[in-house]
Order: C-alpha cells, then structure tokens, then sequence
C-alpha cells in the first residue's frame, strides 16, 4: 500500500481512473451531435465559456469532441490489448512450460513479427484490411502480441523451473492442472503490468493510424483524427492540434506512471 500511494503512483492512477470514468460515461453525458454540431460563425474560435476548448475548423466544440474521443481510444486501446492477451497468453504458456521443439517454432514464428516496429505491422495489417474501427483493433492486437508472448514465455520459463512445479509433476499432476493452479497465477503479476503499459502504446498506436487515415474514419471522434485535420490551421488556431495533443500525452504518461507503480508492487523481486 506504501508503494503504491507514492506521488507517482497516486497521480497515474489519478489519470487513469478519470480517463476510464470520461470513456465510460461519454455516451451519458455527450450525445453524437453534440461533437458533430457545426457552427460557421464560431469556426477556429478561441477557448470561451461556451466552448472551453475553442473549436474547430468546421465549429465543432473541442471539449465534446476530446471526451468523445477518449472514448474510441480506450475502446480500441483495451479491446486490441485484450486481444494481444488472449493470443499471446497460450503462446507463451505453451512455449515456455514445454520448451523444446515446439518452443523453437513458436518463438521463431514471434521473432519474425518482432523483425517488424510494431506501428509498422500495425500500419501494413490496417493498410490491408481497410481502414475502420475493426480492423485498427485487429491490427494494433496482432502487432503487440509478439511482446507480451515473450514475456508471457520468459515468466513461465521461470516459473516452470520453480521447485513447486517440479514436486506437482513428480506427485502426477497433469500438464494442464500445473499450468492452471501454479503457472498461471505465478505470472498474472507480470501480465497485468505489461497490460497496463502496453495500453499507453496502443493509444499511440491508434492515433498515429488515425492521423495516417488507417484507423478511425470520420464522422468517429479520434485524437487522430483531430490532429490531423488541425494541420493546416497550426498557425491561425494551435489549439484545435494542442488540445487533443495534450489528451494523449497525459493518457499515455498515466498510464505508464499507474504500469510502473504496478510493477512495484506487484513484483516479488522489488520487494524489501
């Protein structure tokens, strides 16, 4: 508890606690039209009382926009993460706990994806599928699934040769029992930090392919999509770019604030 109510543990979860309360409540709060209503005459308009975060080139609010576009980030953010577990949680498993042969294969197959930067794959998966909401799911999943089957692998390469293990495979227990009742939950540590942090980068992930236009088409809210249609007005009105520039920045910073306390606390081998 010392641990995790440090200064940087109470300010990353601070941040992302309120990431998560304004993804979620998003839709109670801000209807569509809200982000997408136009106002000509308010066009690239200062922050005011009536529109905080000024507005856009078409006279859309700012705020309305940047809360809704938490919510496509986190959404996309936490389903791709999610994805990425579910692959790379049996591979690594699998790899790691039986070795061998089969765990030749299977790293070689994760050390080709590896070859690759992750927004790199993620940008080649997205350009050949299409670009939608779906698809930037599909592609930002597959692209961090080789880092969390490595993890994955080395944590239960670990566990594996732990004396606990041994004993449950001299006393009989099945393969799959072992792995359920001691090699999974000795590793969970590991795979919720990794979750944590690798969410920051599927939020830069997800609105780098936004800015690119392969990932989150319009009418969508994004902070991609908002930085990107704010490129020709940098000069006139900066913050139809700083606004959804700085959401990203705090979000990602939260979150890698909130991993590192986690690891912290988590971690066996960084305890006193």
């Amino acid at each position: 508890m010392r641990r995790f109510l440090s200064t940087k543990g109470v300010i990353g979860g601070g941040i992302v606690v309120t990431m998560l309360l304004i993804a979620l409540l998003a839709p109670v709060f801000v209807a569509e039209e809200m982000a997408t209503r136009m106002d000509i005459r308010a066009r690239l308009s200062g922050p005011t009382w009536t529109h905080p975060f000024g507005t856009d080139q078409l006279g859309r609010d700012l705020f309305f926009r940047v809360v809704l576009g938490a919510q496509t980030s986190v959404m996309i953010a936490g389903a791709a993460v999610l994805m990425s577990i579910v692959i790379g949680l049996p591979l690594g498993i699998i790899s790691g706990y039986y070795g061998g042969t089969l765990d030749n294969v299977l790293m070689r197959l994760v050390d080709t994806l590896l070859s690759f930067p992750a927004l790199l794959l993620a940008l080649t998966i997205s350009a050949v599928l299409g670009p939608n909401i779906t698809n930037t799911i599909i592609a930002i999943g597959v692209a961090f699934t080789p880092y969390l089957a490595r993890i994955i692998r080395g944590e239960a390469l670990r566990v594996a040769q732990m004396p606990y293990v041994e004993g449950a495979r001299a006393a009989g227990t099945t393969d799959f029992w072992i792995i359920l009742r001691h090699i999974l939950p000795n590793i969970m540590p590991a795979i919720i930090v990794q979750g944590t942090i690798s969410l920051a980068f599927a939020i830069l992930a997800e609105a780098g392919l936004s800015f690119l236009g392969l990932g989150t088409q319009p009418p969508n809210a994004s902070w991609g999509l908002m930085i990107q249609a704010s490129r020709d007005y940098l000069d006139v009105a900066p913050w139809t770019a700083l606004v959804p520039g700085v959401a990203v920045a705090i979000t990602v910073l939260g979150l890698n604030m909130f991993g590192d306390t986690l690891r912290d606390v988590l971690d066996p081998r960084t305890r006193a």
